[in-house]
């Protein structure tokens, strides 16, 4: 098995609101990947004395020792879990019915001798290559297929869409937000591989339209998620005009893990 992960904060003066890892149960038989977007609020608060990576890498725990520790459980059960975990942790001190409250977007990934289970929450992204080489995006694009107008301002988005009917999802302090994730099982005989990408290096592929997902999943496996983390960097340095991320952020947190089964 050959496993590999490489993540970069959008700033080297920020903390990095992602989170990543890969299980291996001491069984040997089988594994899970874990990577989370944590969602950055905009100024005027959240309702939680707590920040992002405060939440990510809570939430992210609870996922990599659930995903491993309860192998029978159903993924979406064990964010489920997770989300309840995270939540009693700071539901004494915080507001979480604040559409800010810290979130995240969510990947995970686990396989056995069997299968190979997958779920997608928001706009990471999950790649599953087949031993044929052929390349499956995993996407959870329900923000992607919403109107420009619609997400014009912070307010209209925490108001009409964030974790609303019509618009998208994130793990925030719900858990029955899990029924609104991407997810599904596949035989472990059609699965060679796996990566999974928050969007700051999917911007590879979303933004800078340097190939598609195909395209970036050979470049992860043959160069490794450093090689795309440096390709997305130079990417944006060289975006000047602001031509291809327009207004988001010039660099935004950026996570790969792959992992050859």
């Amino acid at each position: 098995m050959r496993t590999e992960l490489a993540s970069e904060p959008s700033d080297a003066g920020r903390p990095n609101e992602d989170f990543a890892a890969v299980g291996l149960p001491a069984s040997g038989q089988g594994g899970s990947v874990v990577v989370l977007d944590g969602v950055t609020p905009p100024k005027g608060g959240t309702g939680c004395l707590h920040s992002v990576p405060w939440f990510t890498a809570r939430l992210g725990g609870a996922l990599t020792e659930l995903t491993v520790s309860l192998p029978d459980v159903p993924l979406a059960d064990a964010l489920s879990q997770a989300i309840a975990r995270t939540a009693a942790a700071h539901a004494a001190t915080c507001d979480l019915s604040h559409p800010r409250t810290p979130q995240a977007t969510v990947v995970l990934a686990r396989w056995n001798p069997a299968a190979v289970e997958y779920l997608v929450l928001s706009d990471s992204a999950l790649l599953v290559e087949s031993p044929e080489g052929v390349v499956t995006p995993v996407l959870d694009d329900r923000l992607a297929l919403l109107p420009r107008s619609a997400l014009a301002t912070d307010a209209l988005v925490d108001a009409t869409l964030r974790n609303k009917e019509g618009g998208f999802f994130t793990a925030a302090a719900d858990p029955s937000v899990t029924a609104r994730a991407v997810t599904g099982t596949l035989p472990r005989g059609e699965v060679r591989a796996l990566a999974a990408l928050t969007d700051g290096a999917g911007r590879w592929v979303e933004r800078f339209r340097e190939g598609d997902w195909t395209d970036c999943f050979r470049l992860v496996r043959k160069e490794g998620p450093r090689a795309l983390l440096d390709r997305v960097r130079e990417l944006e340095r060289a975006d000047a005009a602001r031509t291809f991320v327009g207004g988001s952020k010039t660099h935004d947190d950026a996570t790969v893990v792959y992992a050859e089964l």
